[in-house]
């Protein structure tokens, strides 16, 4: 009979390609993980597994099963967080995905008020890339994520929480007034400083100037290190409103305002379509919006 476990270690051995890398990661030893592989092979009577001197890799039946598998899984942990949570609203764990260019700006200010209103609630957080999130979100390992919309994965669901203005942030120095309202013309494409590849915000910066340079290959990690190029000197980045009280702390730095149509992101939650917990989730969304006071469109239910 095919177990969880059996599952669970094929995903993990899915995602690692290593029998040891993927021991550790299941808190288990290589034996056992490598003998629950086999018992699942026997069980369903196919090669899963690739093995090679110092590697190893899925077959092609293999990256079925384990994508199917993932499923199950997930739908598991579905079926767990039902029973667990049908009566309260939000108690319990809330494994918790946000975005970096909105984690140090918004956990701050929503995490004491969680811990306030719902003691029983324990919050474990994933900071990463949008798309690291969206894929453990899928498979079970997040219960929600918080980032920028839209979505475009049919098996997520979403909901908008508010808009996140974007403002040109520009040297001290610069000889425009603070109360000049900017367009994309007025950005000089080879000054603009971005974030490395895989962040949504330079996806979306790289969208609204158009004639950016796209073939970059540098970039930050985080907004405080964009700001600090943009405070010596070095160029100009577009900045989210959500994130200005922490990032302008820099006398060397202003911000300067677009002309409507402003660019910027609507930030909103993310979950799975199959999760019993969207009470919980519109709970969430419900408390950050009011945490922060900002505007933007009303919370779907």
């Amino acid at each position: 009979m095919i177990t969880l476990r059996q599952l669970k270690y094929l995903v993990a051995l899915g995602e690692h390609r290593h029998f040891g890398r993927a021991a550790e990661a299941s808190s288990v030893t290589q034996p056992a993980l490598s003998m629950q592989i086999k018992e699942l092979e026997d069980e369903l009577g196919v090669d899963l597994v690739e093995r090679r001197p110092g590697d190893i890799t899925l077959t092609d039946t293999g990256y079925e099963v384990a994508r199917r598998a993932e499923r199950v899984l997930a739908a598991t942990r579905d079926l767990t967080d039902f029973a667990r949570h049908r009566s309260h609203v939000l108690t319990g764990r809330l494994r918790l995905g946000v975005i970096p260019s909105m984690a140090p700006y918004v956990l701050p200010k929503i995490l004491p008020m969680l811990q306030d209103r719902y003691p029983d609630l324990r919050v474990e957080l994933r900071e990463t890339l949008t798309r690291v999130l969206l894929a453990e979100l899928g498979r079970g390992s997040l219960d929600c994520v918080l980032l920028a919309l839209p979505v475009e994965e049919h098996d997520i669901e979403t909901t908008p929480l508010f808009d996140d203005p974007f403002l040109l942030a520009v040297p001290a120095t610069d000889a425009r007034p603070q109360d000049t309202c900017v367009g994309v013309d007025d950005i000089d494409a080879q000054q603009l400083i971005l974030l490395e590849e895989g962040h949504c915000l330079r996806d979306q910066t790289l969208a609204f100037c158009a004639s950016a340079r796209r073939d970059l290959s540098l970039g930050a990690t985080s907004l405080t290190t964009v700001m600090q190029m943009v405070a010596n000197g070095y160029g100009v980045t577009l900045l989210p409103r959500v994130a200005v009280d922490v990032e302008l702390r820099d006398e060397r730095v202003k911000l300067l305002r677009f002309a409507e149509p402003a660019p910027g992101r609507t930030v909103g939650l993310a979950w799975r379509r199959t999760s019993p917990r969207k009470v919980d989730f519109v709970a969430l969304g419900e408390l950050i919006t009011e945490t922060l006071r900002v505007g933007g469109p009303k919370i779907i239910s």
